[in-house]
This record gives structure tokens, sequence and C-alpha cells, in this order.
């Protein structure tokens, strides 16, 4: 009979919770009798998790947002580090988060308790020295891309690249006729997604300079269409503001962006991880991104990479435009983006080649590799 095994588990956000959870599953699929402990949300707490207080108490974005929670956010760790000394689980599992968990991990590691940490910061593109923290604060790092293992290996940090879920569940060829249906859209004729980001900031420098680029693709290819997906009501309202004046053949979805994807021909898209998903759904792109001047020039001399988005730094080669700052013009969009409609087939076959390789059963590799640093596999 095997021991019953105590995994704690910390996940801060959302997306946190959906890799939780797939990991649970994986683990419970793995060993019969696991018992979960930690912070999650609804869908690890589903899965069986004991979560001792609301995921979203650790889901705050931005540096004056922080700051304004500093105080919660410290005595919250406090009392977390205290309550897993107690318990003494078998693993310590850090999903994302790394300002919260990495700094939790190197506490719990020096007490003896071995911990992991699913999800890589940037740290091979800004901020390099923090692989130092996390050689010291980890026994495993699971990385979702095969470069981000390369950076560990080469710093003798532990690291077993497991795949991207998303790759997994997201098929090799999408059914585009299938999702135009579900969107009500013509089965005939072009359509681009817009893609301007899901945050207010991104829409707003963003926002505009797509519709333009959307007005000159009208004027170039006639018959076109667009479908924008809205990541919630405010940024929905935002575009609405936007649109005023402006005679766009366009679809507002509220969310649905896996379905834009599958409809559309090609996309605009603001750089970030919804250009993995259009990757995976083989949709050629121009990606495109704009910050305050002075965050970009502080970016420019932190950032080490040679690219932003992230289909370039999985394919290591420049596969898809990259329009940054002054250079992410309505007619550079344009112009670039117009010919991807009828030969797009240099993007798609790097995007298969990308997606296979990140097709591994994530959450099952992943699970695989904790049991095995804990020898319960």
């Amino acid at each position: 009979m095997s021991k019953p095994l105590t995994i704690a588990l910390v996940a801060g956000e959302a997306s946190g919770d959906i890799l939780g959870s797939g990991l649970m599953q994986a683990l419970k699929a793995q060993h019969p009798d696991i018992n979960f402990v930690g912070v999650g949300g609804p869908r690890m707490e589903a899965e069986g998790l004991s979560s001792y207080f609301p995921q979203e108490r650790l889901a705050v974005m931005g540096l004056v947002e922080v700051l304004g929670r500093l105080p919660e956010l410290l005595a919250r760790r406090k009392r977390l580090f205290e309550t897993l000394l107690d318990v003494r689980p078998d693993v310590f599992i850090g999903i994302d988060a790394p300002d919260f968990n990495l700094d939790l991990a190197l506490k719990l590691r020096r007490a003896g308790i071995r911990t992991v940490h699913y999800v890589s910061p940037s740290v091979w593109a800004w901020r390099q020295k923090r692989v130092f923290k996390i050689r010291d604060a980890c026994d495993l790092m699971l990385t979702l891309f095969p470069f981000e293992a390369k950076f560990y290996d080469a710093h003798q940090v532990a690291v077993r690249f497991v795949g991207h879920p998303l790759a997994d569940t997201i098929p090799l060829e999408a059914d585009r006729a299938s999702a135009r249906s579900l969107l009500h859209l013509p089965q005939e004729g072009m359509i681009v997604a817009l893609m301007p980001g899901s945050r207010g900031g991104e829409v707003g420098r963003l926002g505009d300079l797509f519709l333009s680029a959307a007005e000159r693709l009208c004027a170039m290819r006639p018959g076109i269409r667009f479908v924008v997906p809205c990541a919630g009501p405010e940024r929905r309202a935002q575009l609405e503001q936007m649109l005023v004046g402006r005679n766009l053949p366009l679809t507002l979805l509220n969310g649905q962006s896996h379905e834009a994807l599958a409809a559309c021909n090609a996309v605009l898209i603001a750089s970030g991880t919804a250009t993995l998903e259009a990757l995976l759904y083989k949709r050629p792109m121009v990606v495109a991104y704009s910050v305050a001047p002075l965050t970009f020039q502080i970016l420019k001399r932190m950032v080490k990479s040679p690219y932003v988005a992230l289909p370039n730094l999985l394919a290591q080669r420049l596969l898809v435009p990259e329009l940054l700052q002054e250079a992410a013009t309505p007619e550079a969009m344009a112009q670039l983006l117009s010919p991807l409609l009828d030969n797009g087939e240099v993007q798609t076959e790097g995007f298969d080649a990308i997606h296979r390789t990140l097709r591994c059963d994530a959450s099952s590799q992943a699970a695989g590799a904790v049991l095995e640093l804990i020898g319960a596999r």
C-alpha cells in the first residue's frame, strides 16, 4: 500500500489555478492517496485542495497596487510559511507568482522541505541574476518551453521541460468552418482577428492603431471582415468608444478568443501570451506592442533577448514580424498583414513544428517529475 502524500501548492491567479488543477488531476492518476493543501482557486479546490485563504488575495498586478497590498501579502506569506512548517508536506509546488512563491520556497527548502517551481519567470530575458536565487530556492524547475530549460541547464539549476498544457488542449488543426458557424460569421471571405490586449492600458495604446490598420486593410482588400474578442465588459466599452465615427465590418465578441482565432485567417495581435494561442491555432500574425517611452528605454537596457514575441523566442529566429513603439503604425501593420492572408505558410509551418514540440502531455509530465523528485513514483 502506497504511503499517503501531502503536497502543498500555491497558485496566485486564475492561470495558475488552471495549471494547478491539471497537475492535481495528473498527480492523483499516478499516485492513489494524496492530501493537497495550500492556496488555489475554484478549479484546484474542486480537485481536492484545502485552500488556507482565498486565491484572489494574492492576485495583484502593478507596482502601485502591490505597494498598497504589501503588508497583507508579507503577513500572509509569513503565516503560510509557519503553517507549512507545521504540516511538513512531502513537497511544496509554487505555480507561477514568482515574487510570492520563490521567497516562500527558499525558506521552506532551508527548513528541509523539497520545493518545485512550475512556470519559469522570464529570467532568461531580464533580471538574469534571479537565476541564482532560483537555484537556491528550488529542488526542481518545471518549464513550459524548451528554451527556458536550456537557460537553466546552463546555470546548473535542476530543470525539466514538461511542455505547455494549451498545446495539449488546442487541436493540431483547428476547425475554421465550425468556429465561423458558432460566431455567426460568413463561411466565405477573409477575416482578421484584432487582439490589442486584455488590459486597459494595452487597449488604450494599441486599440486605435489596430482599428486604423483595419481601415487600411479594408481599402486594400474589399470584402474583408474583422473580429475583436473583448476580455471583459470594460474592454468592450473601451473599444466601442474607439469605434465611434468609424465604419468597419467588425464584430465585437464577449471573450471567445479561441473561437475568434479558429475562425480567422490572420491576426493582428499585441505581444503577450495570446501570441502563443495564435501560434497553436496556426494563424499567421503580425505582433505589435507599445509602452510609455521611458519604460521602453529602461526595458531596452534590461532585456537580453533579441526578440519580444513568444513565437520568435520559441523559433529562435524572426518567424513573425515585430512592430514596437514608433514602428507600430497602422500603415506598417496593414502592409505586413495583407500578404499573410494569401501566403502565411512560412509562418504556419513553423507554428506546427513548435506545437508538436510543446505537445507533451504537460500535466502528466509535471506530475511524474514531482513524484520522481520525492521518490513516490
